[in-house]
């Protein structure tokens, strides 16, 4: 897509994952980047909810719609299925009730694109288990005392999660980087030990 060589490759695959024209909240949505691809090249309808008052600033120069919330409150603004589908990208891991927030998720929209770096990847078990200190990499880029993430999860983690929270996965993809600006490579083969990042489309379960 023309505008989005230069997006990170989760955002590149959620770009891809959208239908021309739907309605997309796009929860933690950043600076909004994500959303103004969306907004041009998809003609999507886009909001967003964002907790950063700086990021919240960047989105409102973009000329975005986006509002300041905490997610962990839930989506109480936002009517059920009043959008076609809910974005939380590499956000998952941050908040501090996942369940909640997948639940909102699923009832302002029936469809969501979860994406999330996979702890379970073979650098971050190697990176643990030889040098007996927490991973840092270009997809967990934090030290431990300053990480935003508190939920730390695994492909085959978030699975158990969608099961155990009565959502299901309609369709997933694991993803490797190739380097900046250019296409992710989509992992197939063992992707719990082998990909940096997964990335899901959830529905609503039976009931």
């Amino acid at each position: 897509m023309t505008g989005a060589d230069l997006l990170r490759p989760d955002f590149q695959l959620i770009s891809e994952l959208v239908p021309r024209g739907a309605r997309v909240l796009d929860l933690g949505c950043g600076d909004g980047q994500l959303l103004d691809v969306l907004r041009t090249h998809k003609d999507a309808f886009v909001r967003g909810i964002e907790l950063s008052v700086d990021d919240v600033a960047a989105c409102l120069r973009r000329g975005l719609s986006v509002v300041q919330a905490d997610l962990d409150e839930g989506l109480a603004g936002f009517g059920d299925d009043s959008f076609d589908l809910v974005v939380l990208s590499q956000t998952l891991q941050q908040v501090r009730k996942p369940q909640l927030v997948l639940r909102e998720m699923l009832r302002v929209a029936r469809r969501g694109i979860v994406s999330f770096p996979n702890f379970g990847h073979w650098r971050v078990r190697g990176y643990l288990l030889l040098k007996g200190r927490m991973p840092v990499s270009e997809h967990i880029p934090y030290q431990w005392y300053d990480t935003p993430n508190i939920h730390l999860t695994t492909i085959k983690d978030f699975r158990e999660f969608c099961r155990r929270s009565g959502a299901v996965i309609e369709r997933e993809v694991a993803l490797n980087s190739t380097g900046e600006g250019k296409p992710a490579r989509v992992v197939r083969f063992a992707p719990n030990l082998l990909a940096e990042v997964g990335v899901a489309v959830v529905g609503r379960g039976e009931g």
